[in-house]
């Protein structure tokens, strides 16, 4: 194996074009060689280097790339990563990776089998708005805690032309930004004791689900996770409730919309959040500022790398998302018939 990891990616779809592209060509360790297009050459436009095939059997069969980022519709992610580890490569899978738990547990068998690299690309772990909600809990800053709400809130009154906003598997709200909450949740507290949820098509001619509420149990403690399509009005995007006081955000992480900008990943300032943005500590004497951690998604393509060539422990493991998926597929059981669902029912 060369110094340098060859990378391809299967799709170019707006977040493949905006976010992983763009993430895949300034990683030191990785050399951005290869595309999948059906249709054009839009990224080897603006990538010249990169060689564009239209089918994944055909880049397999050229042995051009060690590592495939696949960023299709969720529907294809077991067929098209299942493919990818039978032929020998490293593999990352766009969230939610799956459509159920039992398709990434036969995916994790198989990559293990092979001695090879399977992650979800869970790049919301490192929002600098989460990365500062766990310092504050790991250096218990609010005391014993018993509340967290988190939001994940956008206005977009009509329904668009994008896969996830149409009738077919893997569709909706839940399974994408869904997927980010919930594994923040377990990550930061562990699988939950039950979970509760609401889940709704609110817009008109809506096909997909576009609206969540799900309650996650703890001992003691409560989270809840929330997105909405129809939310015109700033809403926290965290609120941590504690003994001692309350943490609360507003605002998302500032890497999407420099993403969105097209704004390269680069430089010392990436990610870094203005003053102006940062969350408040709310105790009994005073209301503080406290900073926002800086966010930086290229840790994850680092450390896949890494972890490949043996320099580091996988931090975006495959095995982590399971629970994640089985909770999802909870959430709709709950949604539909009304009522708690339990770990053991649920088997998180």
């Amino acid at each position: 194996m060369s110094t340098l990891l060859r990378a391809a990616l299967v799709g170019y779809g707006s977040v493949a074009e905006k976010m992983h592209a763009p993430l895949l060509e300034v990683c030191p360790s990785l050399d951005f060689i290869a595309v999948i297009e059906r249709n054009g050459i839009r990224c080897q436009q603006r990538y010249p280097r990169v060689q564009t095939f239209t089918s994944l059997e055909d880049l397999l069969a050229s042995d051009a790339a060690d590592l495939i980022c696949i960023t299709t519709p969720n529907e294809l992610h077991f067929s098209m990563a299942k493919q990818c580890l039978h032929a020998g490569k490293h593999v990352v899978v766009d969230k939610p990776v799956t459509l159920v738990a039992e398709e990434a547990e036969e995916l994790l068998a198989l990559a293990i089998s092979k001695g090879l690299v399977c992650s979800i690309f869970h790049n919301r772990r490192y929002d600098g708005d989460f990365k500062t909600l766990q310092e504050i809990v790991a250096k218990k800053l609010l005391g014993r805690l018993v509340y967290l709400e988190s939001h994940f809130d956008r206005f977009r009154p009509q329904v668009s032309e994008n896969w996830r906003e149409k009738d077919c598997p893997g569709n909706g709200i839940t399974y994408d930004l869904g997927s980010h909450l919930i594994d923040q949740v377990v990550l930061l507290f562990g699988k939950p004791t039950a979970i509760w949820a609401d889940i709704r098509k609110q817009r008109t001619d809506s096909v997909a689900d576009d609206y969540f509420d799900i309650a996650l149990d703890y001992s003691g403690f409560k989270a809840r996770v929330t997105a909405g399509a129809l939310v015109n009005v700033p809403t926290p995007k965290f609120m941590l409730l504690g003994e001692k006081g309350t943490y609360q955000k507003f605002f998302l992480d500032v890497q999407e919309q420099a993403f969105k900008e097209g704004k390269p990943p680069e430089g010392d300032a990436w990610g870094m959040e203005p003053e102006e943005r940062w969350g408040n500590i709310h105790d009994t004497n005073e209301t503080q500022a406290y900073p926002t951690l800086r966010g930086d998604y290229r840790v994850f393509y680092q450390n896949v790398a890494d972890a490949i060539m043996g320099k580091a422990t996988l931090l975006v493991q495959l095995e982590q998302a399971i629970p994640v998926l089985r909770i999802i597929q909870a959430a709709f059981t709950s949604s539909l018939e009304g009522r708690k669902i339990t770990q053991s029912e649920g088997k998180w």
